[in-house]
């Protein structure tokens, strides 16, 4: 099928009209990957049309460097829309999406933000939140669909999304990783092959915790003996909802430098009862 193409406000207003419902959003800052295609997937499963923004957020980098090497590969990406058989494609520049210049009311995360990711990107959800809710208003779609790999950001989005009484239902998609296990990401492509070969640990790391159910204080020790070495910044066992773990349903989650890329990957794990 052949995907529109969208740049203004008033090119959305009217496509988006056309649509038929139910409506699926994947938000996107392009450098498209089988992740991203899961999401596209999913909303494909749930809505009659889907809508993909590719737009490369600033307000959620804090560093210069760091947004100016985001891959941007939108011939690629808009391809490989069209061959996932997506019907709109959002494509605004940064004027368009913030038409009054910086931002000075935006929203603001809460104390989650300040936790796992948050000491290492300091404003990075309240820059996530305020975009997605943008999305979320000029779009209006019925779903959105957001990847498991970043899952404070989801976490973060749902409790948005209840606080704020958005006419939405969030989805989480497992997190796609590739044949060797490790959990795609755009920045992958800055791993020489032997940082990727170190990489690899984050994923041995998170199994090594998931198959250990005493204790969340067993499946931390488990994993740090996987991750002895690397330049971990955060390991920790949370609740699914990111709270202090409980007996049930959880999470495990880490962050490691590995040469001059960050990594974060989580996985579901069951916590067993605290020693």
């Amino acid at each position: 099928m052949t995907t529109q193409v969208v740049r203004t406000r008033a090119e959305l207003a009217a496509a988006r009209a056309q649509l038929p419902g139910p409506v699926g959003l994947v938000p996107t800052m392009g450098a498209l990957h089988a992740g991203h295609l899961a999401n596209i997937e999913a909303s494909r499963q749930h809505t009659a049309a889907t809508v993909v923004s590719i737009f490369v957020n600033p307000m959620q980098f804090d560093r210069a460097d760091d947004l100016a090497r985001y891959p941007r590969t939108f011939e690629q990406d808009l391809a490989l829309c069209e061959q996932a058989g997506v019907a709109l494609v959002w494509h605004p520049d940064v004027l368009t999406m913030y038409p009054n210049g910086p931002v000075q009311v935006r929203v603001s995360a809460g104390e989650l933000a300040d936790q796992l990711e948050g000491p290492h990107r300091p404003g990075h959800f309240d820059g996530v939140l305020t975009v997605v809710l943008k999305l979320l208003l000029t779009v209006r779609p019925d779903h959105a669909f957001f990847g498991e790999k970043d899952y404070q950001q989801l976490t973060l989005i749902r409790r948005m999304v209840a606080d704020l009484d958005l006419p939405v239902q969030v989805h989480g998609v497992p997190t796609v990783r590739d044949s060797d296990g490790l959990a795609l990401s755009s920045r992958n492509v800055f791993l020489s092959p032997a940082e990727r070969a170190q990489a690899l640990r984050l994923n041995r790391a998170l199994r090594a915790a998931q198959s250990e159910t005493s204790t969340p204080a067993a499946a931390l020790a488990r994993a740090r003996a996987e991750l002895a070495g690397l330049a971990v910044e955060y390991l920790e066992v949370r609740s699914a909802a990111l709270t202090a773990p409980t007996p049930g349903p959880g999470r495990v989650l880490v962050a490691a430098q590995v040469g001059n890329v960050r990594l974060i990957d989580n996985m579901p794990l069951n916590i067993g009862p605290a020693s």
